[in-house]
């Protein structure tokens, strides 16, 4: 796309806005105007999951029952009114007009949000609330001056995930779906993704260098916004696709880099700096290391094998590279904690439920403890007389009796509404596994759960480590982080890791628990971990998936549908007399507590359920008579 035609076709887009705007729905009609008809409308669609069919069918109805009206004849004009004010998609390319960074500045409900991180951000030293706390945000912002100087400069995260589009787990397609790229595919793109990369970064770059003019709706000013990518958010695949560190074999920790071998005898691992990092990357951008990404045919249809003494564990050189200012950003890519803490809690649960299938606690763990000559009693032992082997019960793994009460305590768990899960249908009926856990499940699980299960059916020595563990994933998800915590939290993570070691077989520790000792690191650099994780984006696949009308062409629907979400949920701000998500009542909508005028009466919460009358004995009657006569201030009075 020619960068010089966006200002045409964006104002051209407005005076179609405004010519839409000042067009009457009906002659000498003055309440509503033909396009406030046609975005409320348009909005019902969406809301109500009209058909296309449907729809056409209610605006030939419409344009019949009153022929005098600007109404649209079918769903096809409706869009086409749409497009011409600039809300459309494009394959390839997704930035049209700049529409998506244009419309937060431009709606004056949004507009002051923007410069909160200049206006609401931590004055308390110490303490974060904000990625803008942060040390990666704080020296982006030093060395580049010119762009901090204007708050409604935007910095991007930029989320990259797969997902099933038709909810069948056995159909083999996938798609990933990164800020507004679509890529369809039977297969995920890996290191081959800089090729759909391609227009995000050419976009990127442009925005960066010459930035977009654009009118601030709630200073009514016009002012030219740049755009800056701060960190990628990404499960731990992801990561290395876009980061181009691979995440298999021994040296799979991007962060310990060429320290991570699989037997830990070294000194502590450092954090590489940028620089370091570049010179690591420097012979990919030679002709020796510039290779064909994927399985090309000039290495016989093969991936071909990295030489570790000269690319380590690199298998390209990021594609973000070529903005400007990526190799001074100090947290790149970030850990995502939802990942880390969903694996560990899995692994952990398994292992503790002696899973057949996910233990850790394996049969070939078992035979390495006897190779490395530690471990003595978890040794593979013979069955009697028969020649098979058996695993001794190890002492981290629940017994069968308590295992069978564990899962009676997680299924008997009530949580508040919309908290949870319900994890009554969670247990297996035999009281055995507990599958079927989301993300979100395991959130729940580590944090509240298992620190009380643990605590009554393992040993203190066992069981301690654990819950600091549990405690320590808690402490770091609260919305007020304390640098001085996460400080400390890195000390006692080693102390907790090592009680692990000496508790848990070597085959426990994979990549998820090495990677939680940088988490409390991250923290410090890359600010409040729920502002960090994955759990916006996991939910968003599943509004995407309900997109899909036509499962020939699930690209299509999902492009159709999340355009006309955008440009809907843009307009519904502005629609009060129809009900909008930002507008409607909660679902669970508490009716007012009465009050009383006596202080001692006033109530600040309601019952949970219906009250029961209950006759008071004369000694209870007596103490609450005194508490009210004591604790009312009216009667101050007459106590004088």
């Amino acid at each position: 796309m020619n960068t010089t035609d966006v200002p045409s076709a964006r104002h051209a887009g407005i005076s179609e806005l405004d010519k839409l705007d000042e067009t009457e729905l009906y002659p000498d009609c003055n309440f509503m105007s033909a396009f406030n008809f046609l975005a409320k409308l348009m909005h019902m669609k969406v809301d109500s999951k009209w058909t296309n069919t449907s729809f056409d069918k209610l605006l030939q109805l419409l344009t019949t029952a009153f022929p005098l009206a600007n109404i649209p004849k079918s769903h096809y004009e409706a869009k086409k009114k749409m497009s011409e004010i600039g809300l459309v998609y494009e394959a390839i390319h997704v930035f049209k007009n700049d529409c998506y960074f244009n419309a937060y500045i431009k709606s004056s409900v949004t507009a002051k949000d923007v410069v909160w991180h200049a206006t609401g951000q931590c004055k308390e030293e110490g303490k974060m609330r904000h990625p803008v706390d942060g040390i990666s945000w704080k020296k982006f912002d030093a060395r580049y001056p010119d762009f901090a100087s204007e708050p409604r400069n935007v910095r991007l995260g930029l989320s990259s995930d797969g997902f099933n589009p038709f909810g069948n787990m056995n159909n083999a397609y996938n798609s990933s779906f990164m800020l507004t790229l679509l890529i369809p595919g039977p297969k995920l793109p890996r290191k081959d993704m800089d090729v759909f990369l391609r227009p995000l970064v050419d976009e990127l770059k442009d925005l960066w260098s010459n930035g977009v003019e654009t009118k601030d709706s709630f200073t009514n000013s016009v002012f030219t916004m740049r755009v800056a990518l701060l960190m990628t958010i990404n499960d731990f695949p992801a990561h290395s696709s876009l980061s181009g560190w691979s995440g298999q074999g021994y040296y799979a920790c991007s962060i310990c880099n060429v320290d991570t071998p699989c037997i830990e005898t070294r000194p502590p691992p450092r954090r590489r700096t940028n620089d370091e990092i570049l010179e690591q990357l420097r012979p990919f951008s030679g002709k020796a290391l510039q290779r064909e990404p994927g399985k090309h045919p000039e290495h016989g249809g093969k991936k071909k094998r990295c030489d570790e003494t000269v690319e380590g564990n690199w298998s390209k050189k990021s594609i973000f590279y070529e903005l400007r200012y990526w190799s001074n950003v100090e947290l790149k890519h970030n850990l995502d904690v939802m990942h880390i803490e969903k694996n560990v809690c899995e692994s952990l649960l398994n292992t503790l439920l002696k899973h057949k299938e996910k233990s850790k606690d394996t049969v070939n763990a078992r035979k390495v403890l006897k190779e490395w000559g530690i471990r003595s009693e978890l040794w593979m032992k013979p069955s009697g007389n028969n020649r098979k082997e058996e695993k001794p019960h190890p002492n981290y793994s629940f017994s069968t009796a308590d295992r069978s009460l564990f899962c009676l305590f997680i299924r008997g768990v009530k949580l508040p509404d919309g908290f949870g899960s319900n994890f009554r249908t969670k247990v297996t009926d035999d009281d055995t596994k507990i599958p079927g856990l989301k993300s979100h499940d395991h959130h729940l699980m580590m944090q509240r759960l298992l620190p009380i299960g643990l605590r009554a059916f393992l040993d203190s020595f066992i069981s301690t480590p654990l819950i600091e563990l549990c405690l320590f994933f808690k402490q770091l998800c609260v919305q007020t982080l304390k640098i001085s915590d996460m400080e400390d939290a890195k000390t006692q993570l080693i102390n907790i890791l090592c009680s692990l070691e000496q508790i848990f077989s070597p085959s426990f520790f994979d990549i998820m628990i090495h990677l939680v000792m940088y988490l409390p690191e991250e923290a410090v650099q890359g600010g409040l971990v729920y502002m960090r994780w994955m759990y916006p984006f996991e939910r968003y696949m599943k509004k995407l998936k309900n997109y899909i009308r036509n499962k020939a062409r699930p690209e299509g629907s999902i492009a159709e549908g999340y355009v006309a979400d955008e440009a809907l949920t843009y307009a519904s701000r502005y629609l009060d007399t129809v009900k909008t998500r930002f507008n409607r009542p909660d679902r669970n909508f508490d009716a007012s507590v009465p009050q009383c005028k006596h202080y001692v009466f006033q109530s600040v919460c309601r019952p949970i359920s219906k009250g029961d009358d209950v006759d008071l004995d004369p000694d209870t009657k007596a103490k609450i008579s005194w508490f009210i006569l004591n604790n009312s201030y009216e009667l101050d009075k007459y106590r004088e």
